[in-house]
């Protein structure tokens, strides 16, 4: 049957505005810097047929940028930068950024012990749950019912039967990645335990976003461990049957009354019982700490503008270690200035994490980077947990947040703050030992891949914001 010449048009139409939205909408995917720019224009070229093409050539398309490097390519080299010392210390502008975003002071007399992977650090939790005589405050993300959950299990409930005040902070969605589920488990055994904004059918509640990701535990109000870890066995492993590396951190000092402000504010969030915060620890070591809290309430924020100003004030070097790199524009730009300012600046990501969506957007993110002289480093399996970040061998971050939307932005998160060259130094050489285990990631790297690599990244990329 021939075609009528009004079909026939019609069809010619359709296709040409799928070619049209098609071509505009993948060169704003492979070329924009930024997912919201980059979003706008694809809708905009599938919203209006043709004249969406249309706009975003004569608007969207960067005509300058390819002109402008060959001229920059011509250009001599910049001379070094005078190595000078800022008129301040890097501490007293920390303290300052600190001071006035944070509204707590920095503590004196503070010990902070390194404890690598799970068979070093919950033997160390266990034996302080052990020997706890007035107060056990845990929480965390996950809390896994296989042989290690069901160690802890068994520890606070003696020690709950001995008398012993035991509360138990579980996030309401981090709980459903063990069954059975932790919290039953710990309720039957004795242990007063609660759920962080769980999801509940009546009256309906389901937000995957506002969840509890700090990992805290306090006893006796002088002993915290804080860091990346979830309580299970993903975190224990030997040699090749190693799933996960990751670090927790031992404190004990003054700073350990913050880490039980911050607690008990969660717990009187999830079950109205009010705590008794205890009384400041005595001085235990040389470190000064403070902690930061960061959440989608009054604490919005807080991380991301002292981690905007460490970068603002690092004068020599910067090194981060995080398990997912999703950077909200404000910190790429912090991380190009520092490197354009001369500041050694490296990042040390795992080649492939747990969530490979989160991997190929990552891999969108670099180039940008890259070409501004950050150095990334991209650490082979196991798959590396560590939040860590360390300025000039003398100001430490250390806590549970990632850098990336969710964490910055959407979460319940802790990290605390370590002056002390000697931890310091130490924490820096964990980071520059990883990295001799690690490739370093190129320019050449994007250029290498497939256009469907690249076509996979950028629409991860696009909903970075999101994930």
């Amino acid at each position: 049957m021939p075609w009528h010449p009004d079909a026939i048009g019609t069809a010619l139409l359709i296709a040409l505005y799928v070619v049209c939205a098609a071509a505009g909408s993948l060169d704003a995917l492979l070329t924009k810097p930024d997912p919201r720019s980059a979003l706008g224009w694809i809708v905009t070229c599938w919203l209006l047929p043709i004249a969406g093409l249309a706009l975003y050539v004569l608007f969207g398309v960067n005509r300058v940028r390819t002109r402008a490097r060959q001229l920059r390519a011509r250009l001599p080299s910049p001379g070094a930068a005078e190595d000078g010392r800022p008129a301040e210390d890097l501490a007293t502008q920390l303290t300052r950024i600190g001071d006035a975003v944070t509204r707590r002071s920095r503590l004196g007399g503070n010990e902070v012990v390194r404890l690598e992977n799970g068979e070093s650090a919950f033997p160390v939790m266990l034996a302080a749950i052990a020997a706890a005589r007035r107060s056990i405050w845990l929480s965390t993300y996950i809390f896994e019912t296989d042989p290690v959950g069901r160690d802890f299990v068994t520890a606070l409930a003696a020690a709950s039967a001995r008398g012993v005040q035991v509360r138990v902070l579980v996030d309401g969605i981090g709980e459903w990645y063990s069954r059975p589920r932790a919290v039953p488990l710990l309720r039957r055994s004795g242990v007063p335990a609660a759920r962080f904004l769980p999801p509940r059918l009546a009256p309906p509640v389901l937000s995957l976003n506002l969840r509890n990701h700090r990992k805290l535990l306090i006893v006796d109000g002088e002993t915290g461990f804080a860091g990346g870890m979830n309580i299970g066995g993903r975190e224990v492993g030997r040699a090749r049957h190693r799933r996960m590396a990751d670090l927790h951190f031992r404190l004990r000092g003054p700073v350990v009354t913050q880490l039980a402000e911050c607690f008990a504010a969660d717990w009187l969030f999830a079950t109205d019982e009010t705590l008794e915060p205890p009384q400041r620890a005595e001085h235990a070591g040389k470190s000064i700490c403070r902690v930061i809290t960061e959440g989608p309430d009054q604490d919005a924020d807080k991380l991301l503008f002292v981690i905007l100003g460490a970068l603002s004030v690092a004068h020599r070097r910067v090194l981060i270690m995080t398990p997912y790199f999703i950077p909200p524009p404000e910190l790429t730009a912090a991380l190009q200035t520092a490197a354009l300012r001369g500041v050694e600046v490296c990042l040390v990501l795992p080649a492939r994490s747990n969530l490979r969506y989160v991997d190929w957007a990552t891999r969108r993110w670099l180039p940008a980077l890259l070409q501004r002289g950050v150095q990334v480093f991209l650490q082979p399996s196991p798959f590396s947990h560590t939040k860590l970040m360390v300025i000039d061998g003398s100001y430490a971050q250390i806590g549970s947040a990632n850098l990336d939307p969710r964490s910055l932005r959407l979460n319940f998160e802790i990290a605390v703050e370590v002056y002390d060259e000697a931890v310091c130094t130490e924490l820096e050489a964990y980071i520059l030992s990883a990295r001799t285990h690690a490739l370093r990631a190129s320019t050449h790297d994007s250029a290498r891949q497939s256009i469907g690599g690249r076509v996979r990244d950028s629409l991860c990329w696009l909903f970075s914001p999101y994930l």
